[in-house]
């Protein structure tokens, strides 16, 4: 079966949660399994993207490298941006450019647990709806008041934006990105497969 290839650029950097990336990592790479054994085609490849070469050291001090820094990677179709120690990042003025230039060039983007503090950093999420973990909504309220934030939810879906909840949520998430960019058949197939009980509190704006 043809394939042409596609792109999902996963964001790492210093201090970032592991299952911030590594859930929807885990997520994509099954879903293109799957497909396979259903004589069907996901053709998404997660990619992880740090600002430079070299290893990323991630929270606790998990040592992550990437496949492509900035500057060397292949165009995306689908931007995700984990959450973490984000507020060193908040200041990081590459990496917020980086992620608003890319969220140009995109079909998707999402953010799991504080990376929704990147997006709306980068100027992409005014006016619009979004959710957090739990323990940073208020603060990320007080950061930015023009944007909707939804709490007791897995994961909110506005438009070309989709943003989780803390850390396990993003797993929630990911298997929504399948149901989105293929159908809700392989989305749950690929929960059975990781034997995951895929939670499906999310909402989508109209």
């Amino acid at each position: 079966m043809t394939m042409i290839e596609q792109y999902i650029g996963i964001l790492i950097y210093d201090d970032v949660e592991v299952l911030d990336f590594s859930g929807p990592f885990e997520v994509l790479t099954t879903a293109r399994r799957v497909a396979a054994k259903l004589d069907t085609v996901f053709p998404y490849t997660p990619l992880l993207i740090a600002p430079a070469s070299g290893a990323v050291s991630a929270r606790a001090g998990y040592q992550v490298l990437p496949d492509y820094d900035f500057r060397s990677h292949p165009d995306l179709d689908c931007l995700l941006v984990p959450g973490g120690v984000h507020e060193p990042q908040l200041k990081n003025d590459a990496l917020i450019a980086w992620i608003k230039q890319q969220a140009t060039m995109v079909s998707l983007v999402a953010s799991v647990c504080t990376g929704a503090f990147l997006l709306a950093e980068a100027g992409l999420a005014e006016g619009r709806q979004m959710t957090t973990h739990w323990e940073d909504i208020p603060d990320f309220r007080a950061r930015y008041p023009h944007v909707g934030v939804q709490e007791n939810v897995r994961w909110v879906e506005d438009g070309d934006m989709i943003s989780s909840a803390g850390i396990s949520a993003g797993i929630d998430m990911a298997l929504q990105m399948v149901a989105r960019l293929h159908s809700e058949e392989l989305a749950t197939k690929t929960a059975r497969q990781m034997e995951f009980d895929w939670t499906r509190t999310g909402i989508t704006v109209v």
